[in-house]
């Protein structure tokens, strides 16, 4: 007697098992990652990356982005379920079990930690494996649901690539390193903040503290500009101290007028597509600026 086959079934087992282990990284996040932390390694250097540190500091800070990553996938699996951005993910939906996804997290982290203690020194692989407890485990298990500030002191961990590359090249933690470290810390905020606006509903439903659904969207507007003006002060930090010139401060500003007219404008309530519209730009505007560094940097050389 012929069974029919279940079509959920045939679907979830057609699926190429490595693309939901890849899902799992959050792929699109740990490259943002992982190329800020090239541009720490790159502002380090005088001349050219050391070819060693380039390949295996930026393998070792890509597999601990991606266990971080898993880590909070196995965290908020239940919360993922519910909210329609994130039901479809692997441990969302079942076609990866927990037990697949801890042994994926534990060997990406391991795995980082020798190889980013073989060749970028003790103190990038401590600093890595704790920024990889920051957001995996501090942000997500406790952070997260506890208070709306959530985002901005969760933002620490979230900012923490780029000092990681310099590290790796320096084996020490200078002024200079902190400067980039900063101006992720304080893009965190209006670029999240963007994103819980437009998916306000959602974090209500599951009951996450987020600061629209605490505060409402008027002051969540607010807080976005405040923190943009404090974003653009510090991306003219690095011209101020010589660390970029002139190439970089015309991106810069390019981008900080642009960032601050969307903030201006979702303060406003203009459109009701400016949150997702603000924060698709966000993301633009900290890979164009990064990428500023570079470009300035060697033409500098």
């Amino acid at each position: 007697m012929a069974i029919a086959p279940n079509d959920s079934l045939i679907t979830a087992l057609s699926r190429p098992q490595w693309r939901e282990y890849l899902s799992l990284t959050k792929p699109k996040v740990s490259l943002l990652i992982v190329f800020t932390a090239i541009v720490g390694m790159v502002l380090a250097s005088p001349g050219m990356v050391p070819l060693p540190v380039l390949v295996f500091g930026t393998l070792g800070i890509a597999m601990a982005s991606g266990s971080a990553a898993t880590l909070n996938h196995i965290l908020d699996r239940r919360i993922d379920q519910r909210m329609a951005r994130t039901r479809r993910r692997p441990l969302a939906t079942g076609r990866l079990g927990t037990g697949q996804a801890l042994i994926f997290a534990a060997v990406l982290c391991m795995g980082s930690m020798t190889v980013l203690w073989l060749s970028a020194g003790g103190l990038c692989a401590l600093l890595t494996f704790g920024s990889l407890i920051g957001y995996a485990v501090i942000y997500t298990v406790w952070l997260k649901h506890a208070t709306p500030q959530n985002i901005v002191i969760g933002g620490a961990a979230g900012a923490a690539p780029p000092l990681l590359g310099w590290v790796a090249v320096t084996h020490s933690i200078d002024a200079q390193a902190l400067v980039l470290f900063l101006i992720i810390f304080t893009w965190t905020p209006p670029h999240f903040w963007s994103l819980a606006i437009a998916r306000r509903e959602e974090y209500a439903k599951v009951g996450i503290p987020m600061l629209p659904v605490t505060h409402g969207v008027p002051h969540t507007r607010r807080q976005i500009v405040l923190y943009t003006f404090l974003l653009i002060l510090c991306t003219l930090i690095p011209v101020g101290i010589g660390m970029s010139g002139m190439m970089y401060l015309a991106v810069a500003l390019v981008l900080d007028a642009r960032f601050l007219y969307l903030s201006l404008a979702l303060y406003r309530g203009v459109r009701p597509d400016l949150p997702i519209r603000t924060f698709r730009f966000s993301i633009t505007f900290l890979m164009s600026l990064f990428a500023a560094f570079i470009a300035d940097h060697y033409w500098r050389m």
